[in-house]
């Protein structure tokens, strides 16, 4: 792709670096900003500082948050004894969006995958067994993508708190195996949560 401008080619391929944006589409964004008032890019660039410099990770969970401790955790009026662990973020939003969901999180920061050399050091393991150790605790549910290296991190997580006094379920298979829990529609991701089942079943039936 040639370019009348290096400024333009620069700019260009920095949105071409955003997750499904091609070299094409970052072109006609980058255009389409260049029509637009400089005040209009001007807020678009200190909303995108902004959020890079100052966002943070709620001290509890680990969901991000605008405070030490996100508006979730915060929240008197959740159930704090039921604790969803979810990969990332964005099935926090998933679940949230399904309003089937009372209890807090607890958001791993990926899974387990020894091919892309992730293991349990690299997430956010150690701090959710402390939770379940500290007595306050009552259900851990397991709603990871289920694929081979969410039902791995599942597996090790249980093996962690098995011993505990508390209930451990799982999301029920509503979500197809190998699907990924962001791109399951509401209706169907509520249900999930709704009708979760203890975890030991999904591998004793295996």
């Amino acid at each position: 792709m040639e370019f009348s401008s290096k400024l333009i080619e620069k700019a260009v391929n920095e949105m071409a670096q955003l997750p499904g944006i091609g070299k094409r589409t970052a072109l006609r964004l980058v255009l389409h900003l260049l029509k637009q008032p400089k005040e209009q890019t001007a807020f678009l660039s200190q909303a995108l500082t902004t959020m890079r410099e100052e966002i943070k990770f709620c001290e509890n969970c680990h969901n991000i948050s605008d405070t030490k401790v996100c508006e979730i955790c915060a929240n008197h009026a959740r159930n704090h004894q039921t604790i969803c662990v979810v990969e990332d973020i964005r099935d926090v939003m998933a679940i949230e969006n399904t309003g089937q969901f009372k209890g807090i999180y607890h958001v791993l920061g990926g899974k387990i995958s020894p091919i892309e050399g992730v293991g349990p050091s690299q997430l956010t393991i150690s701090s959710l067994v402390e939770k379940v150790k500290s007595g306050k605790v009552v259900e851990i549910i397991f709603a990871l993508s289920s694929t081979m290296e969410g039902d791995t991190t599942n597996f090790y997580i249980y093996k962690q708190i098995a011993d505990s006094d508390i209930i451990i379920s799982t999301i029920a298979r509503g979500i197809a195996v190998g699907d990924e829990l962001e791109y399951a529609d509401e209706i169907t991701l509520g249900r999930s949560i709704l009708h979760r089942v203890p975890f030991e079943k999904t591998f004793k039936n295996n």
